[in-house]
């Protein structure tokens, strides 16, 4: 009797992607964050909402408050299964971040920037590095290629 043996598919798991980039802490530093950002996720076919909102907002934070002349910042996205992590990293770890009450000074022209990141992230948090560094992170769900994202609420 002649038996054909098949081997089993291997069911391979999403591929992790990763982007990253050293930039000046500078508002054209931020820029660049966002549009290169910007760019990879639509070479990954993923959504650009809310995650190109997010790099901009955290860069600018690390370019305005993370700033230390001379030190660069480092974004850094990757994609593992259906979660976009952002993280930026900058050089004051002694300035950790936090999310002022909007009602503390309505016109306040600065301020909000964390509160629009509790709001468009699925999740986000501060992770002390290894001195002077901190980084900032957020991270959404996506459902991948066709560009719907699905919102977890917590």
């Amino acid at each position: 009797m002649n038996q054909e043996t098949s081997v089993p598919e291997i069911h391979r798991a999403s591929p992790v992607r990763n982007f990253r980039l050293q930039l000046s802490p500078t508002p054209r530093g931020a820029r660049l964050a966002r549009l290169l950002a910007a760019e990879q996720l639509r070479v990954w076919g993923l959504p650009l909402h809310p995650a190109e909102h997010l790099v901009a907002e955290l860069a600018a934070n690390a370019a305005t408050h993370g700033r230390v002349p001379g030190r660069d910042f480092a974004l850094l996205l990757y994609v593992v299964g259906d979660t976009l992590r952002i993280e930026v990293t900058d050089t004051r770890g002694d300035r950790l971040p936090h999310a002022h009450p909007v009602a503390a000074d309505a016109e306040s022209e600065s301020g909000r920037g964390l509160l629009l990141v509790d709001a468009l992230a699925d999740r986000w948090g501060v992770i002390p590095g290894p001195p002077p560094r901190k980084t900032v992170w957020a991270e959404v769900t996506t459902t991948g290629p066709t560009g719907s994202r699905t919102v977890p609420r917590r």
